[in-house]
């Protein structure tokens, strides 16, 4: 069945707790296997519920390090003053009450040959299959970015703690100061992140501190949604916010003191925010599941891992393809994963899956953009559909911005709910 991208984005904003589209809603698989999923956040928190949904008799254990989980997405809005960190921050009850063993403990090693996860508290856990979904860590790519430098100028791209503790230097911030941004060289989790998030800067400083400045400090030469991102502050936030592209000296490639240090220019920002370059958590490259990339490489019609057998890899660790690295990328995954385990647990073949993602932006608190994407598997690897999804159109006027925001919002509540109601 055909749609247009206005009938797409009501379907992922309203129904983000729905099967994965075109994929079958998958029998149930009876079986005794034992699933361990590494990880709590969009991904694996997702794996965790669908694999109790198709596999009613299999023991799952979903392990995380941490007792509550901060979600990425809406984190810029805490920075911006529309939300609380209380109000993105979720626990795991709502997963222990379906049947799954929850263990907050963090992992210290996998055994793929006895199949067995250990644990920092001493534990060890059998599994006939694992997910894994570690999600990023960063790479040296800025010289001096290490250690207590990350407190002095966070990155806030793990939310939680560090988004406060940015939240705070911008409060502490006199008024006619410089927030500079770095933003990240591709691949990096939430393409539109950095960008979404000096809009929600700009948002506060324009009724807190409206002297200030906002600049992007860009590894890149174009971003996602840049049409739309720049016509969202040159509406908004008029002389507030400017982007400086890597061929325009934007690119930071050392950090000393509070200075940031091009290949041509140092500056020193009231409040600095650096995001470095990324690649696969650490616990994956530990596991033995990266290649040369840093990535994941994975069969994309089922995110097992391509170098270890019966072990997944979903979210923002994995290469897949078209799909970017986001916290609904990472959803769709999970659910896939999910019903391939199944299959394997049950005996039978797995329908070819399809896979869905949209990224949301909020500008301002009534001014949303988006982009969304359905795929499909060609030859083996996750391909983009022509005709599917796509960009908010440019030149909207406020009653489409506005709707989108509220798409946005209801995208978030229903998919944080499906997770972790």
């Amino acid at each position: 069945m055909a749609f247009n991208r206005r009938e797409f984005v009501k379907l992922t904003g309203a129904a983000a707790g729905l099967a994965t589209l075109g994929l079958p809603l998958v029998a149930s698989a009876k079986g005794s296997a034992s699933i361990v999923v590494i990880g709590g956040g969009y991904g694996g928190a997702t794996a965790a519920k669908y694999c109790r949904q198709y596999m009613p008799d299999a023991k799952i254990t979903l392990i995380e390090k941490d007792k509550y989980y901060y979600s990425c997405p809406f984190s810029n809005e805490v920075l911006g003053g529309d939300k609380t960190i209380e109000e993105i921050r979720f626990g795991y009850d709502g997963i222990a009450a379906r049947g799954i063993d929850v263990v907050i403990d963090e992992v210290t090693g996998v055994d793929p040959a006895a199949k067995s996860v250990s644990t920092k508290g001493g534990q060890k856990v059998s599994y006939d299959y694992l997910v894994v979904s570690p999600g990023v860590s960063f790479k040296g790519n800025i010289e001096g970015y290490e250690g207590e430098q990350m407190n002095k100028m966070p990155h806030a791209w793990k939310a939680g703690e560090q988004t406060t503790l940015l939240r705070n230097q911008l409060e502490a911030m006199a008024d006619g100061g410089v927030v500079m941004i770095v933003a990240p060289p591709n691949p990096f989790r939430c393409p539109p992140g950095p960008y979404e998030r000096a809009a929600q800067i700009a948002h506060y400083l324009k009724h807190h501190k409206p002297a200030s400045k906002v600049i992007i400090m860009d590894a890149k030469d174009k971003f996602s949604k840049q049409g739309l991102f720049m016509e969202g502050y040159n509406k908004h936030y008029e002389g507030m916010i400017e982007w400086r592209s890597a061929a325009n000296d934007g690119k930071v490639n050392a950090v000393k003191g509070n200075k940031l240090i091009t290949e041509f220019e140092e500056h020193e920002p009231a409040v600095a925010n650096i995001i470095p370059a990324q690649q696969a958590g650490a616990l994956a490259g530990a596991i033995g599941l990266t290649n040369e990339s840093g990535w994941c490489p994975v069969d994309q019609r089922t995110f097992e891992s391509s170098i270890i057998k019966d072990v997944y890899v979903i979210g923002d660790a994995c290469i897949a393809g078209a799909m970017p690295k986001s916290g609904y990328a990472a959803n769709s995954q999970g659910k896939v994963a999910a019903a391939a385990i199944a299959a394997k647990v049950g005996g039978y073949e797995m329908p070819d899956p399809s896979y869905v993602n949209t990224c949301y932006s909020l500008i301002t608190p009534e001014h949303g953009i988006s982009v969304a994407g359905v795929y499909r598997l060609e030859d083996g690897k996750i391909a983009g559909v022509k005709g599917a999804g796509g960009l908010s159109p440019a030149g909207a006027s406020d009653a489409t911005r506005q709707v989108e925001a509220m798409y946005a919002r209801s995208w978030y509540a229903n998919i944080t709910a499906d997770l972790f109601g």
